[in-house]
């Protein structure tokens, strides 16, 4: 019995340790249904009729009391899954509980090949590359081993650790029409939901909202590539090749993009100027294409804003403003924003 009362305080000590910072109480939730299933993917048969089913996304969900009536998917970016909108490297509410408070069901997808969603149809070799240094400084929390001044991030050593925890590697080769099949069969089986993306998942948006009707607004944050032009019309002029950050679309296919509302946000420290650090610069490029993509679309009648906080007087988001130390100022934006275009009764 000692044994068992040690072993339970020691659990206990270390779990208040982890959530130390995590200081606020709040409110319980009433949650009507949650769960979780898988969607979309392929199954393959070998010689002796044996069956192998992969490349499905994960998908964990919650229904409040009087849902709103569009559900929010979240999509998360490279070398994450659905940890990116659960909670924050210090341990506050993330994405997922602060709209949920707010009467949204939220739908939390990992894509396939990634995550609870890693059994791949393609064999891929997962072995540790030493990069978490590079993906400071690309994800924009300062030049590593430093912060930018005033960034958004917390600074304690925990934190840190928890961020470069949750980087999670591909199980499979990354094949947006893998990806992206699976994400149309979501909002398909939901018959009409609202995009909530991060970075590389920006990019699986524009490539999804061709496949499906069912995506009824966007909120994009933090995106880059795949920007889709019109090819009867001259290329973007732009510092990149067409192929990752940009691509050429027909007009039919760009047209689908003017149909549905969508929201572009973008943090601080994105250099103004071309940088010589190549992990910055790119941020540069993206806002830019970014604001040019979005002046295209809405010139053809489109409905596309461009949010660069610090041009609103916010100050020090990283790649990751969703985790931020400001998140819930972050998500007031996007609750505002859902207000506005009439998409939250």
């Amino acid at each position: 019995m000692r044994t068992i009362i040690l072993s339970f305080l020691t659990c206990l000590l270390l779990f208040c340790g982890a959530k130390a910072q995590n200081t606020t109480k709040m409110p319980p939730m009433v949650v009507v249904e949650q769960g979780s299933f898988l969607i979309g993917g392929t199954v393959t048969t070998d010689k002796q009729g044996n069956t192998y089913h992969a490349d499905h996304g994960y998908v964990f969900y919650q229904i409040p009391t009087n849902p709103r009536p569009y559900p929010l998917v979240f999509l998360h970016g490279i070398h994450q899954a659905s940890k990116t909108w659960e909670s924050t490297p210090d341990g506050r509410e993330g994405f997922q509980n602060i709209f949920l408070r707010q009467g949204f069901s939220t739908y939390n997808m990992t894509h396939p090949r990634r995550g609870n969603a890693g059994r791949s149809q393609e064999k891929a070799l997962v072995e540790p590359v030493f990069d978490e240094q590079i993906w400071y400084t690309k994800w924009r929390i300062g030049v590593y081993p430093d912060y930018f001044e005033g960034v958004q991030f917390p600074k304690d050593k925990e934190s840190l650790e928890q961020f470069f925890r949750q980087i999670t590697p591909n199980t499979g080769p990354m094949d947006f029409e893998v990806e992206t099949d699976a994400i149309a069969a979501l909002f398909d089986k939901l018959g009409g939901a609202i995009m909530v993306a991060h970075s590389r998942g920006v990019m699986q948006t524009w490539k999804t909202i061709p496949k499906t009707e069912n995506i009824k607004a966007v909120v994009a944050w933090e995106g880059g590539g795949f920007f889709s032009f019109p090819d009867d019309e001259p290329r973007p002029d732009i510092d990149v090749d067409e192929g990752i950050e940009y691509i050429m679309v027909s007009p039919d296919t760009f047209e689908r993009f003017t149909r549905i509302p969508m929201l572009l946000v973008y943090g601080d420290n994105i250099p103004e100027a071309k940088s010589n650090i190549p992990e910055l610069d790119i941020w540069r490029i993206r806002l830019r294409l970014a604001k040019l993509w979005a002046a295209t679309v809405n010139r053809h009648g489109g409905d596309v804003t461009v949010i660069h906080l610090p041009e609103i007087g916010i100050y020090g988001n990283t790649h990751f403003p969703m985790s931020d130390l400001n998140n819930t100022k972050i998500a007031e934006i996007m609750a505002k924003w859902l207000e506005r275009k009439g998409l939250n009764n």
